[in-house]
């Protein structure tokens, strides 16, 4: 086992079946040391279409169960910082209106009831995008259901939603430094 799988309380990672900056996500993860990676069915088949490989060093939950049973996690305070990356536009509008019934949006629910931080990459962040699929670019033109959930959710508590790889290294960076300034604290 490595130094840090074991080490407590650390990040948690839902990855969704978005392929918006799918791989850039996976690098981020490779990238922070004591992980929790928590991956829903749409996410297990992305991984696939996008060959990738998840850190070996990495706790891996997959969605295995109806009730989401590795959510329970959060009430043991394992957990300092949720991170949801890529977030579909489903993810987002569950998360939205409540509704848990996926390892992903159970997770989100239940980081919020145990007011553990969250940061989200949102998918859908303008009216025309460029993303990357399996093949090469692709345009995508997201719903206004969906710009309005991805507004809707940047009103809930402590919670960010960033619309960039950029804006989500610099949240995550933020987030480092401020468990940083709390343990030196």
């Amino acid at each position: 086992m490595s130094a840090t799988k074991g080490r407590y309380p650390r990040w948690a990672w839902a990855l969704t079946g978005s392929g918006h900056f799918f791989t850039e996500s996976i690098a981020l993860i490779k990238s922070l040391d004591a992980v929790d990676l928590f991956v829903s069915r749409a996410a297990d088949e992305v991984l696939r279409m996008y060959k990738q490989d998840l850190p070996k060093d990495t706790r891996i939950f997959k969605e295995t169960t109806a009730s989401s049973a590795p959510v329970g996690r959060f009430y043991e305070g394992l957990y300092h910082t949720l991170v949801v990356s890529p977030a579909s536009s489903n993810t987002v509008a569950k998360a939205v209106f409540g509704i848990s019934d996926t390892l992903v949006t159970n997770c989100f629910a239940q980081a919020g009831k145990c007011r553990v931080h969250a940061i989200v990459f949102a998918c859908d962040t303008a009216p025309e995008m460029i993303t990357m699929a399996p093949k090469g670019p692709v345009s995508v033109y997201p719903r206004r259901i969906d710009l309005e959930n991805t507004a809707k959710l940047k009103e809930f508590d402590d919670t960010v939603v960033v619309e960039s790889i950029g804006e989500l290294e610099a949240a995550i960076a933020a987030r480092r430094l401020h468990l940083a300034d709390r343990a030196a604290s």
